[in-house]
């Protein structure tokens, strides 16, 4: 029988709108259930910022904004085992939207979430050392070096082997890959819950 394109299975004039997708090979949960696990999942958030008005007010918005970022005016989100400070993003800052950099700790025993996503990633360290596992391949890493995320690298970032803290400094273009609708990425492991053993009382550093 012919689809007329309202009925419910998403027939040849179905356009998508009421339909419940599968996205197969990608997360298959629900924006609920990641919540539960993962707050950043479902948070409402400015991607990329339109860019409205006369070309000579959006210039003077750009040559009027800081030149300086203070993370030290931030607050620190996230842990137990892995924590950040925004710095540039479109959601916080005017100064830009086709980079995001923000400052991440890795506690004593820490580690990251496993995840992979279409943007690449530059993460400097700046104190500690630690490894990362980039599908499936270890790189060991310590204060000086900088790490290179390839794109759609399925990572983890681990500082398991040290009784001090890592500390990164990351740029990435993910807004601007955001934009161009390369939006995918994949959740495989959670972060955890629980503070890593013997650091439950640990607290980020305040001079970052």
């Amino acid at each position: 029988m012919p689809h007329d394109g309202d009925d419910e299975d998403g027939g040849a004039g179905d356009t998508g709108h009421n339909r419940v997708f599968s996205l197969i090979g990608h997360n298959q949960i629900s924006d609920e259930e990641h919540e539960a696990k993962f707050e950043r999942w479902s948070k409402k958030r400015t991607f990329v910022r339109a860019l409205e008005g006369t070309y000579g007010e959006l210039v003077e918005q750009l040559f009027t904004q800081p030149r300086v970022y203070s993370t030290s005016d931030m607050e620190w989100k996230g842990g137990p085992h892995a924590y950040g400070k925004k710095v540039i993003n479109p959601q916080s800052t005017q100064v830009a939207q086709s980079i995001e950099c923000h400052v991440d700790v890795y506690s004593p025993g820490g580690h990251s979430q496993k995840h992979g996503h279409m943007n690449s990633a530059v993460f400097y360290i700046l104190k500690g050392n630690g490894h990362d596992i980039h599908d499936g391949v270890r790189y060991d890493w310590q204060a000086g070096d900088a790490v290179v995320v390839e794109n759609a690298c399925v990572h983890e970032h681990c500082n398991t082997e040290s009784d001090e803290e890592a500390v990164v400094l990351v740029f990435k273009a993910k807004p601007l890959f955001l934009f161009m609708h390369l939006l995918f990425q994949k959740m495989v492991k959670y972060p955890p819950k629980d503070a890593p053993k013997g650091y439950e009382d640990y607290t980020p550093p305040k001079e970052f």
